[in-house]
C-alpha cells in the first residue's frame, strides 16, 4: 500500500513542464539514495549539495533546474501553473527541452492529462506509471530494472521507452 501524499506535496512534485518529480533520478537520490546523488554530483564535478532537490516547486531545486530551467520563471511571470495553460504552448524552449532526453518523451501527454483531469489525479496516474508492478517502488525513466527488486521492466515508462532510454544511455557512457 502506498503512503498517502497531500495535495500540496503533489503540486510541489508536479513540474511546470509536465515532469513527475518522484521519478527524477536526482529526486530519488535526494530522498532515498545518497549514493545515486553522489554519483550524479561526481559526474558533473560538483558537490552532492548542489544536486539535492525537493521538487520543481520547492525552494531546494537541483543545480540543473535551479540554473537552466526556463519554464518555472516563465510560468511564474505569466501567472501559470503548468506550461500547457500558456497561449504559446508548446514554445520553442519547451520543445527543445523535450527533445533533449528520453525522460521527457511524454511531456505533451502529461500536459494534456493535467489539463483534462488536474494535477492531483495525474500525479496518482504517474505514481502507477513509474512504479514497479512487483514491489511498487517508483523508478526513474533510466532504471531499466527496478532499483529495489530488480524486475524488468522497472515500470511502464521503461517498458514503453526502453529503446530510446538505452540508446541515450549508450551515448552518455
Amino acid at each position: 500500500m502506498r503512503n498517502p501524499i497531500n495535495d500540496q506535496d503533489k503540486k510541489r512534485l508536479s513540474a511546470v513542464c509536465g515532469l513527475f518529480c518522484p521519478s527524477c533520478t536526482v529526486y530519488i537520490g535526494t530522498t532515498e539514495d545518497p549514493q545515486r546523488l553522489e554519483d550524479i554530483a561526481e559526474r558533473h564535478q560538483q558537490l552532492p549539495e548542489d544536486w539535492t532537490c525537493e521538487g520543481c516547486r520547492s525552494e531546494n531545486r537541483c543545480y540543473y533546474c535551479g540554473h537552466h530551467c526556463h519554464m518555472v520563471p516563465c510560468a511564474a511571470e505569466k501567472g501559470l501553473e503548468f506550461c500547457g495553460e500558456c497561449d504559446e504552448y508548446p514554445c520553442d524552449a519547451l520543445q527543445a527541452f523535450q527533445a533533449e532526453r528520453p525522460h521527457r518523451i511524454e511531456l505533451w501527454d502529461a500536459q494534456e492529462r493535467i489539463t483534462k483531469v488536474g494535477y492531483s489525479k495525474w500525479f496518482e496516474e504517474m505514481r502507477e506509471h513509474y512504479s514497479c508492478t512487483h514491489c511498487h517502488t517508483i523508478n526513474s525513466a533510466y532504471d531499466i530494472a527496478c532499483r529495489t527488486c530488480g524486475a524488468e521492466p522497472s515500470c511502464r515508462y521503461a517498458e514503453l521507452h526502453k529503446g530510446a532510454i538505452e540508446a541515450y544511455l549508450s551515448k552518455s557512457t
